[in-house]
C-alpha cells in the first residue's frame, strides 16, 4: 500500500511538470487519433478490394484502382500524423527532462552544505544524469505508445462492433485476462527497478571517487581492493538488473499468449460464420475483422511494455524528486540587509555549534575583532579551526549564539553581500574548466587587463602563466588540469588579490607552495592585508608570527589568546606547539 501511494505521488508530480506543455499534449492526442483512424480505415479498404476480387461477376479494375489510390493516401496521412505525434511527444519529454534537471541542479545550489557533505557526490551525479535519462526513456515510450494504444483499442472496438457484435464479444471477454497478466507483473517490478537504480547510483559514486583519487589508490597499491569492491557492487547491480529485466520481460510474452488466444477465437468464430452461407460475414469482412483483432490486441502488448518501463521511470523519478524535495538552506529574511561599506568589525558571541548533536565541537566561543586586525587560529587537527571559517562565511549556521559583521547578525544579511565581503583562499584549490583569465576574474568580471596582470604578479603566478602555451588564454581542464598543486594555489591567491575585499580568510593558503615562493607570498599577503581584517588558519606557526591576535584552540574552546610574544612567555599550549616545530 505504501509503495502504491509512493508511485501515485510520483506520478502526480510528473503530471504537474507535463501540465506546462498541455498544448503539445493535446496536439499529440489529436495526431494519435488521426494515426489510429487512418490505420483502422485501411483494413476496410483492404476488405473491399478482396470482396471486389472474389465477388460474382467481372472484376472492376477501375474501382479497385480507386481503392488502391485511397490506400496510398491513407498511408501518407498515417505516416505524417505519426511523425507529428512523435515530434510533440519528444518536445514534451525533453522539455520536462530539462525542467526536472534545471530544478534539481538549482536545488543543489541552495541545499545546505551539510546535505552535500553527507551524500556521495557520485550518487548525486547519478540522480541528476542517469536517473533522469531513465525517466526520459520511460516517459517518451509512455507518450508514444500509450496514446496510440488506448485510441487503437477504442477505435477497433467501434469498427468491430459495426461489423459483427458476436465476434466482438469474444474479443472483449478475453481482454481482462491480458490486463490482469500485465498488472500482476508490473506491481512486482517497481521495487526491483528501485533497487537497480539505487545500486547504479552506488556504482557511479565509487567510480567517481576512484577517478578523483586514483593517485592515492595507486600510491597505496589498493587497486586490487578497489576492483574487489567494484566487482561486488557490479555483481549486485547485475543481479538487480537481471531480476528487474527478467520479470518485466515476462509481461510481453504473457500478454502476447493471451492475445493469440483472442486472435484464434476470432478466426474460428468468423470462419464458421463466413462458411455458413447465411451472408452474416463475407471473406473480405473476415479479413478486415482479423486485422482489427490483431490491431486490438497489439496495443495490450505495447501498453504492458509501457507499464513495465514506467515502473523503471517512476523509480528513477522518485529518486530525483526526493532530491528536489530536500529542505533548502535557511531562506534569507524578506528584509535582509545588504552589507555595505564593510570596515571589518566582526564579533562572535556565545557561539555553539556541532555537525552532529551527539558530538560537541564549538562551545561558548567569544571573539571580537577590530577593523584591520589579523587573527590567526591555530591548534591540533579537529579542534574546530576550519569550522570557525565555515561559520564566518555562513556555510553552516550556528546552533546558538550569534556572529555579527558591522553590528549586524549575519543571519539577517544577504548571503551574497556577506560572502562578497570576504576574500577566501583555501588549502583545497578549486578551478573551473576554462581559460586562466576566466578563473582569475571570477570574483571581478569587469577587471581590466592591467588589474589582472598586477594581481598575478603580486601572487607570483605571472611567470608560470606566461610560460603556458597561450598565456592567460590557456584553457585548463576541470580542477586545473595538468597544473601542479602549487600553481593552482597561486591562481587562487591571485583571484582573491584581484578582488581585494575588506576581509580575508586564509585557510592554509600556502600549504602547497615551496618555501622560497611562500616567503614572497607572505610579503604579498602582508601588503594585501594592510587595513583589512584577516583570519588566518595555519599549521606552520612561522607564517602567523606577525598576527595581532593568535587564538589557540583545542576541542572547540579557546585555550589561549594573545600575540606571538605574549603566548611564548606564557609557556602554555602555544609555546609547546611552537617549540615542537622549531626544536633542533
Amino acid at each position: 500500500m505504501k509503495k502504491k501511494k509512493s508511485q501515485l505521488q510520483t506520478l502526480k508530480k510528473v503530471l504537474k511538470y507535463i501540465k506546462s506543455y498541455r498544448i503539445f499534449l493535446i496536439l499529440s492526442l489529436l495526431f494519435a487519433v488521426a494515426t489510429v483512424a487512418s490505420t483502422l480505415y485501411f483494413p476496410v479498404l483492404t476488405g473491399e478490394v478482396i470482396d471486389h476480387i472474389l465477388g460474382p461477376g467481372q472484376v472492376k479494375f477501375a474501382v479497385i484502382l480507386g481503392l488502391l489510390g485511397k490506400m496510398g493516401v491513407i498511408i501518407v496521412v498515417t505516416a505524417l500524423a505519426q511523425w507529428l505525434m512523435n515530434v510533440c511527444n519528444n518536445k514534451i519529454t525533453y522539455e520536462v527532462v530539462q525542467d526536472v534537471r534545471r530544478e534539481a541542479f538549482a536545488k543543489m545550489e541552495i541545499l545546505p552544505l551539510k546535505f552535500i557533505d553527507a551524500h556521495s557526490h557520485g550518487e548525486l551525479v547519478s540522480r541528476v544524469i542517469a536517473d533522469v535519462d531513465q525517466f526520459a526513456d520511460g516517459l517518451l515510450m509512455g507518450f508514444s505508445q500509450l496514446f496510440t494504444g488506448v485510441v487503437t483499442i477504442l477505435g477497433t472496438l467501434l469498427f468491430m462492433l459495426s461489423i459483427n457484435v458476436r465476434i466482438t464479444l469474444v474479443v472483449v471477454l478475453v481482454t481482462p485476462v491480458s490486463l490482469f497478466v500485465a498488472s500482476f507483473i508490473a506491481r512486482r517490478t517497481f521495487s526491483m527497478f528501485m533497487l537497480q537504480s539505487t545500486t547504479r547510483g552506488e556504482q557511479t559514486s565509487l567510480i567517481n571517487e576512484m577517478i578523483e583519487n586514483q593517485k592515492v589508490v595507486q600510491a597505496f597499491s589498493k587497486e586490487g581492493d578497489v576492483l574487489e569492491k567494484f566487482d561486488e557492487i557490479n555483481a549486485r547491480l547485475e543481479k538487480a538488473s537481471l531480476r528487474a529485466t527478467f520479470f518485466s520481460s515476462l509481461t510481453n510474452p504473457g500478454t502476447r499468449f493471451v492475445n493469440s488466444l483472442v486472435y484464434t477465437g476470432v478466426a474460428l468464430v468468423g470462419a464458421f460464420l463466413a462458411m455458413s452461407g447465411q451472408g452474416v460475414l463475407t471473406v473480405g469482412q473476415l479479413s478486415c475483422f482479423l486485422s482489427y483483432a490483431n490491431q486490438y490486441t497489439k496495443p495490450f502488448n505495447e501498453i504492458s511494455g509501457v507499464v513495465t518501463e514506467l515502473q523503471n521511470a517512476l523509480a528513477c523519478a522518485e529518486r530525483i524528486f526526493a532530491l528536489i524535495a530536500e529542505e533548502p538552506q535557511t531562506p534569507e529574511p524578506q528584509n535582509a540587509r545588504v552589507l555595505q561599506d564593510v570596515k571589518g568589525n566582526v564579533q562572535l558571541e556565545h557561539v555553539y555549534f556541532s555537525y552532529a548533536p551527539e558530538q560537541k565541537l564549538i562551545e561558548d566561543f567569544n571573539l571580537k575583532v577590530q577593523p584591520g586586525q589579523r587573527v590567526a587560529i591555530v591548534g591540533p587537527t579537529g579542534c574546530g579551526k576550519t569550522t570557525i571559517i565555515n561559520l564566518l562565511m555562513r556555510f553552516y549556521d550556528v546552533n546558538s549564539g550569534s556572529i555579527q559583521v558591522e553590528g549586524a547578525d549575519i543571519r539577517a544579511v544577504t548571503r551574497r553581500s556577506l560572502r562578497e565581503s570576504y576574500g577566501m583562499v583555501l588549502q583545497e584549490t578549486w578551478l573551473k574548466a576554462g581559460t586562466i583569465r576566466e578563473n582569475l576574474v571570477m570574483g571581478k568580471p569587469d577587471a581590466t587587463e592591467e588589474e589582472v596582470l598586477a594581481a598575478a604578479k603580486a601572487a607570483h603566478a605571472h611567470s608560470f602563466i606566461k610560460r603556458l602555451p597561450n598565456g592567460y588564454d590557456t584553457v585548463i581542464g576541470e580542477e586545473g588540469g595538468s597544473l601542479s598543486v602549487g600553481q593552482k594555489q597561486l591562481l587562487c591567491i591571485a583571484r582573491v588579490m584581484l578582488c581585494l575585499p575588506p576581509m580575508l580568510i586564509l585557510d592554509e593558503a600556502t600549504s602547497s607552495i615551496d618555501t622560497r615562493t611562500e616567503m614572497k607570498i607572505q610579503n604579498a599577503f602582508a601588503k594585501m592585508m594592510e587595513g583589512r581584517t584577516s583570519f588566518i588558519v595555519a599549521h606552520r606557526l612561522s607564517t602567523i608570527q606577525e598576527a595581532d591576535i593568535i587564538l589557540v584552540m583545542k576541542d572547540g574552546h579557546i585555550l589561549e589568546q594573545g600575540n606571538h610574544e605574549q603566548l611564548l612567555k606564557q609557556g602554555g599550549f602555544y609555546s609547546e606547539l611552537y617549540n615542537s616545530q622549531f626544536a633542533v
